[in-house]
């Protein structure tokens, strides 16, 4: 729930994030009468895409769109970051998704510190990944966090937490963009609160601490031998980044959310090597270390992503064909 201030001025931000997943905080904020975004933080233009051509942030592009002021250091250590900071006079520093360290000399600038916005509830799931990792675990629930940058990795005190329950069909992409509106709102509410002087900071409870490091392209690539579950999971949680992957031949190939098969379901193999491939006309099966899953989308090199079946008859997939 928002806290209604009793300030005489609008509350100065600086906001610190890059990718898609902090833009519906930036807008949040942009477009509340009660607060005033003086400068954005981004991560540098970087080349993307198939024309190689180089691109600003999501979130330096809404910003430029707003009129706001914006820098992208390679790092927040630089020394005019710091002078430029100090010269937008912030309140708050609120963080969503930035992507580097904040160093001590920067953190002590905004009067009541930066506010980092974290898709996890603390203390589980620490770390650059909470979204993907609380998929592959399993976990039934998971949620939203916004706490008090210090120098330790997401272990400073929590100001508020909402929850968000796990769909079974959800992949990363799609339960990130859920915590990313939801908290856009938890962000405002606890900027507020602050800046009302009604909101403390609560320490991190000592237990169940988890970790969510950065995954790598090498963290997803798809083990068939692990048991069907386990596969389905893995799939989702690096849909879409950084993407599953399996190989065929030399060829990496991408892959997107399988089904799991039900046991009375008469078109599926009964027993299928993990890895090896079963091809219908209607669906493509996969062996695992426990039974068949069937294949939605597939995506070769260099091409878009197609149905499964369509994949098959191009590749000309047979019973004797194995990913590894």
């Amino acid at each position: 729930m928002r806290v209604t201030t009793s300030k005489e001025q609008d509350v100065r931000i600086v906001f610190a994030g890059t990718p898609e997943v902090a833009v519906p905080s930036l807008q949040r904020l942009i477009e509340s009468p009660d607060h005033e975004v003086v400068g954005v933080i981004s991560r540098p233009d970087a080349v993307a895409g198939r024309g190689r051509k180089v691109s600003r942030s999501p979130v330096a592009e809404l910003a430029d769109a707003n009129g706001i002021e914006v820098i992208t250091p390679r790092r927040m250590a630089e020394p005019d970051v710091a002078d430029t900071l100090r010269g937008w006079q912030p309140d708050v520093g609120a963080v969503v998704a930035y992507g580097g360290l904040i160093p001590p000399d920067v953190l002590g600038i905004p009067t009541h510190g930066w506010i980092n916005l974290h898709f996890s509830v603390l203390p589980a799931w620490r770390g650059a990944a909470p979204v993907q990792a609380a998929i592959a675990a399993g976990d039934e629930t998971t949620g939203a966090s916004t706490f008090l940058l210090e120098k330790g990795l997401d272990t400073g005190p929590v100001y508020g937490v909402l929850t968000e329950m796990i769909r079974p069909a959800d992949t990363s992409g799609e339960l990130l963009e859920r915590l990313a509106r939801a908290g856009s709102g938890l962000l405002m509410s606890t900027v507020d609160g602050i800046a009302a002087g009604a909101l403390s900071p609560v320490p991190q409870p000592a237990d169940g601490v988890s970790h969510a490091p950065k995954v790598e392209v090498d963290d997803a690539r798809v083990r068939w031998d692990l048991p069907a579950h386990l596969v389905d999971r893995r799939i989702r949680a690096h849909t879409p980044a950084p993407g599953a992957w399996t190989t065929l031949g030399d060829a990496r190939v991408k892959i997107g959310p399988v089904d799991l098969v039900e046991g009375d379901d008469p078109a599926a193999p009964t027993e299928l090597a993990p890895g090896r491939v079963a091809v219908t006309k209607k669906a493509v099966f996969v062996g695992t270390g426990t039974g068949p899953v069937r294949l939605g989308w597939v995506q070769p090199p260099g091409k878009k992503q197609m149905p499964a079946t369509d994949w098959a008859r191009g590749a000309r997939l047979d019973d004797e064909t194995v990913l590894a």
